[in-house]
Order: structure tokens, then sequence, then C-alpha cells
């Protein structure tokens, strides 16, 4: 194999392909990247056998090949070489690669391509919608998955194609995220499916210029799912169970609800987590309604420390029903806050021991449940 290729073009790529690479592998070959060339151009790949990132490059090939390097080793090189043209040669005797780059001349040891585990061949996908909007469902989701291993299943991002609608849904016991898209045609099969959500947060990551679009090829069995942007494809096992229904979580009335900008309450929300980490996060939220039809009223945001102080926050809003006290983990509603892309947004709750939903105002495509905290805290 003998290649050239852009110093910027090769970091952007391993930059791409490296998150698919375990920390610590299984087999030797698991910490490497594969380099294969292919036409005119370089083929990146790395796994985690759940989880496979593909991605292609312009290149100068003067002699095809292909050969496995450490992927940390490899990126570290590359990303501290001139922003100069690179030669690649590989020397398949000793399975040694020689990577100059104008005065640099460094020798890489590999393992060899016929080591790497096989890849699932890319598809013609089933379903092609904005990255703008598969990026923004992702983004909107993918921070109330679970984090821990307990229910495998909560780890996932619940997704489901049915006619031209795409639903996305995550959940870790303590809140729940859904998302609603349409899209511009229907799918000619539904499915159903939950996607690890470390492999969604790739999806949103390489999904740099959102006026292009994003394929999906939907699984008919228990095959992986893949995503295909621009010269990337990203394959994911799925994860097996049964997702809980969230719907049913989800409440349909509220005895009072306030609608507030959403920076401002962002801003109020985290002044108050400064105070609130002492407490498990705890925060208490005070709503008030108006006193008269002329005057606004009142949320104020409560974060205290036994030890470093307090911090409130009181902004004004439209509330509507009771007053009311209720407290959050106040970090999950930071969360909500921080995806949340409208001007303003509505908290509704039927009381201190009942969940808070979060919308966004005037749009029915977007709803985050957080469960309660307790006011004896």
């Amino acid at each position: 194999m003998r290649v050239s290729i852009l110093q910027d073009q090769l970091a952007r790529g391993l930059s791409i392909v490296s998150k698919a690479v375990d920390s610590r592998p299984t087999l030797p070959v698991l910490a490497n990247v594969l380099l294969m060339t292919e036409d005119a151009r370089l083929k990146l790949v790395a796994t985690n056998l759940e989880m496979s990132i593909t991605t292609y490059i312009g290149a100068k090939v003067d002699r095809p090949g292909a050969i496995t390097l450490p992927a940390k080793t490899f990126a570290e090189l590359v990303n501290n070489l001139s922003p100069e043209r690179v030669d690649l040669i590989l020397d398949t005797a000793t399975q040694t690669v020689n990577v100059r780059c104008g005065t640099t001349n460094s020798n890489i040891k590999g393992i060899a391509a016929t080591e790497s585990p096989p890849v699932p061949e890319s598809q013609d996908p089933d379903v092609v919608l904005p990255a703008k909007t598969f990026k923004s469902m992702i983004m909107q989701t993918v921070y109330a998955a679970a984090r821990e291993e307990a229910r495998p299943i909560l780890t996932g991002l619940y997704t489901e194609f049915s006619g031209d609608v795409i639903t996305m849904a995550s959940a870790d016991g303590y809140r729940l995220a859904v998302r609603t898209a349409r899209l511009d045609e229907r799918v000619p099969k539904n499915r159903v499916m939950v996607i690890p959500a470390k492999t969604m947060a790739e999806v949103a990551r390489v999904i740099t210029d959102e006026d292009k679009e994003i394929g999906i090829t939907l699984p008919e069995g228990r095959d992986g799912v893949m995503f295909y942007y621009e010269s990337t494809v990203i394959t994911s096992q799925l994860l097996e169970g049964k997702f809980p229904d969230f719907g049913a979580i989800i409440p349909k009335t509220y005895s009072t609800a306030m609608t507030v900008y959403t920076d401002e309450l962002l801003k109020q929300c985290k002044r108050a987590e400064i105070f609130a980490r002492d407490s498990n996060f705890s925060a208490r939220i005070f709503i008030k309604p108006a006193n008269s039809p002329s005057e606004p009223g009142e949320v104020m945001i409560v974060g205290r420390s036994a030890e470093r102080g307090d911090n409130e926050g009181m902004i004004d809003a439209a509330v509507e029903g009771e007053s009311m006290e209720v407290a959050f983990n106040i970090r999950y509603l930071i969360d909500v806050l921080n995806v949340v892309d409208s001007e303003r947004v509505i908290l509704e709750s039927n009381g201190a021991a009942h969940p808070g939903v979060i919308r966004p105002e005037g749009r029915d495509d977007f709803v985050s449940v957080i469960m309660p905290m307790s006011l004896n805290r």
C-alpha cells in the first residue's frame, strides 16, 4: 500500500472513526483502525463489535493495500503533523507503515488487515430525511437515556417508524423525553427498534452540515441498523428487550401550568444548581399565579446548601391554575432546557407528588417528563 493524503482530511477521518474504538478491547485488533484503499479513496474503519464507523476520504493511491494501525497512536501522530501531504507506505513483510509528512518520518507497527472483524456491507437506505431534523431528535432525547447497565434496554433510544412519522424516546426511570417528526414519504413497512444511545450520540456528532440528508437502513430481523451521512457509515447492533410504555407515563392533565422564557428559566436553574449540589441537586420551584389580570405570575427557583448558602431567583411567568411548590433534580431540568429550541417553554404539574411535564410553547412534537423529589430534603 502506498497512499498520499492531506493531513487535515486524515485527521478528521480518524476523529470520526476513533469513537468506535473500545478503550478496553477484548482483542488487540479492536484497538486499531483499519486503513484500506478503495479506488481513489482511503477507507477508515473502526469497530468495537457493537458499533462500527466507516468513513472515506479522497487520496492518491499509488499501490493498493490494507493494514490496521493502533488508533490512538496513529491519531496522535497525525494530529501533530504539519498541514501538508501525508505519505503512507506499507511494508507487508513487517506490517509496518512508514508515515512521511514534511520533515517528519515515522514508522508505526500494525496488525494485518485480515485480522480485522468483518463490517456489514452498505445497503441502499430505506428512509432518507433531513440531517438537521434527525440530529435535533437525537439531541432532544439522548440526554435522558440511562447510563447504568442495570436495565440495558434503557441505555438505548426507542425509535419507531410508522407511516410518515418517526418517534424517538428515552427514559432512565427518573425522566422521559419523547420527540416526533414527519417524514416526507411513508415508510414501506413500520419498524420499532431500540438503538444504543452511544451510537445515536455518534450519529449526531458526525452531522456537521445540517442542510444535508441522512439515510437509514431499517433492519428486517435482528440485524444492525445503518446510518449514512455523506462519506460516513455508522452501523450498530440493536438492544433486545421491550421498551417501557412511555405513553402511559405522560400525564394527560395538570392543575398548574406556567409559561416562561426558556433562557431566563435556564439561567435561574444554573444559579440554583450551584447550591443544590449538596442536596442531591434537589431544587424547589415556587409557582404563584398573578394577583390581577394586569400583573404577571411569578416563579421562584431555590437552591440551598446547608454548608455553602443558597440562591433564590425570581422570574415573571404566565401562570394558569393554583399556587404550587414542587422539587425537581435541577440537573434534569437544565438538561431539558438546554435542548428546547423555542423561545418559551411550558411546565405543567399536578402537585408536589406528581411529575413535571415540559413542552415547548406552540409545539406538540417534543415533551419531557421529570419525576419529583421530596420536599422534605
